[in-house]
């Protein structure tokens, strides 16, 4: 892959140009990361592609080594890993609740305790996810509960 950088004064805005004879996996990636700058992600569903805003992710989750996006209505697929997606979504308020699922704060309903240490919680748009013991006090200090 060849990487060239052009600064001149005379440029008025900024300009990515990606110049290939194919999207490959490694651009697609490339791309999901420069979109995550501008805080959109890119995801598809049914062979199209869709620009979403982080801002709009409830939750991640990963099955079957495919990684899933949740938003208000719909479900979305990524080519990004779950920790790929735990990286760059950290400063967007989300945080890991299980091996499999990573979840946005500003969406978090109510925490319910389970047996074992386990929380349930219920999101905003009424979904319901278990958080692993492993993960269970971390959640409840970035949500400041006891």
């Amino acid at each position: 892959m060849k990487i060239s950088i052009n600064i001149d004064d005379s440029f008025q805005t900024d300009e990515i140009v990606i110049n290939s004879k194919c999207l490959t996996p490694e651009l697609e990636r490339i791309i999901s990361t420069i979109r995550l700058i501008e805080q959109q992600m890119t995801v598809t569903k049914n062979n199209e592609m869709f620009f979403i805003d982080v801002m709009s992710i409830i939750y991640v989750e990963s099955v079957d080594r495919k990684t899933f996006v949740y938003t208000d209505n719909d479900c979305y697929k990524t080519k990004l890993r779950l920790y790929e997606m735990e990286e760059q979504l950290l400063h967007y308020g989300f945080i890991r609740i299980s091996k499999s699922s990573l979840v946005q704060l500003n969406f978090i309903r109510s925490v319910r305790v389970e047996i074992n240490r386990k929380l349930r919680l219920t999101l905003e748009n009424g979904e319901q996810l278990i958080v692993s013991r492993a993960y269970s006090e971390q959640l409840k200090q970035n949500l400041g509960v006891q």
